[in-house]
């Protein structure tokens, strides 16, 4: 065999002086077509498939250390469709979930004309307290459903 022929030509790669730079492109175009968090994931999959170590995606991504573990994890068990869906957040609830529509009877009465009056009346009638901006959210989300 030939030894010329199984060496390399060329120069060797030059290191990219600032990869994060990059991932950070990479990641706001993903967003375009994507949400963040499946745009950092994605790109966290791909680091992970290369080799690199935990702390440099988590520099490169701004992902948490658990998030690389569940990916790690995830990707090893084979569950690797998973991974391109998210969940809704584990959140609490609104306080006026319930009511919502009974609040909105109240409104259609047009007994209240503030905001201010209108946390009273919930406050009383339905004994939940609410800020006057959390009140303008649902005034606002009952006339753009109503």
């Amino acid at each position: 065999m030939n030894e010329g022929c199984a060496k390399k030509r060329g120069r060797p790669a030059k290191p990219i002086p600032v990869p994060g730079l990059i991932m950070k492109a990479v990641i706001q175009f993903l967003q375009m077509f994507l949400t963040e968090t499946l745009a950092k994931r994605i790109v966290g999959m791909v680091l992970i498939a290369v080799g690199i170590p935990n702390d440099q995606i988590i520099d490169l991504t701004g992902m948490s250390d658990r998030s690389i573990w569940y990916l790690k994890s995830a990707i090893q068990i084979g569950d690797i469709d998973s991974l391109f869906t998210t969940g809704r957040g584990g959140g609490r609830p609104g306080k006026a979930k319930g009511i919502e529509s009974a609040i909105a009877e109240e409104l259609a009465k047009n007994n209240y004309h503030t905001r201010q009056q209108i946390v009273g009346m919930i406050q009383e009638k339905f004994g939940v307290s609410m800020s006057v901006s959390a009140v303008g959210k649902l005034l606002k989300k009952t006339t753009l459903s109503g």
